[in-house]
């Protein structure tokens, strides 16, 4: 695994001990921020599910601003803060163990919003619809701001929710990508 383009290109990111999780493929990530960027002139974005950090430090590599990573899982929370230590983000990183509902109640009490919402959960964990309603229905994205959903490609999930719509999705093989955006008023 490593950094794909940016500031960091090249850099390898370490992965998190064991099956627990699944870690984006350099093809999925790629066409993620081919669609999304590919390169940023700031903006500040949530890792939830964050895994290795591998999405949030790609961005960070790419020009965004600020990345706020969040996961559940003991080993992929020291696997993020050996990422960061390595490339050198300390200072555009925040990180948080702690399971994606809670997580975004915090970020709500401190009024947070971001520019990219990053979602992998794990497969057989789903529940993006109701993680989409909670980002939307408590105004976690910036009005310009996009939500990535990495998810399983059998998964059909739905064209809106609440005053999210899905913009493109694409499918590679057991993945998929969907983008979600604000409906203007």
């Amino acid at each position: 695994m490593r950094i794909i383009s940016g500031d960091l290109k090249g850099r390898p990111l370490k992965a998190v001990p064991g099956n627990g999780t699944r870690p984006t493929t350099d093809k999925v990530k790629e066409t993620l921020f081919n669609m999304i960027g590919p390169y940023f002139t700031g903006g500040v974005a949530l890792d939830l599910f964050a895994g290795s950090g591998a999405l949030g430090i790609e961005g960070l590599s790419r020009g965004m601003d600020k990345v706020i990573f969040i996961d559940k899982d003991r080993q992929a929370i020291q696997t993020i803060k050996k990422n960061i230590d390595y490339c050198g983000l300390e200072n555009q990183s925040e990180i948080y163990r702690n399971d994606a509902e809670r997580a975004l109640k915090a970020l709500v009490k401190r009024k947070l919003q971001f520019d990219y919402i990053f979602l992998d959960p794990p497969y057989h964990h789903q529940k993006l619809e109701s993680l989409l309603n909670t980002i939307e229905k408590n105004n976690l994205l910036h009005s310009q701001g996009l939500i990535i959903v990495e998810h399983d490609s059998e998964l059909s999930l739905p064209r809106k929710v609440g005053d999210l719509e899905q913009r493109k999705t694409a499918h590679y093989g057991i993945t998929a990508l969907s983008i979600y955006h604000l409906i203007e008023k």
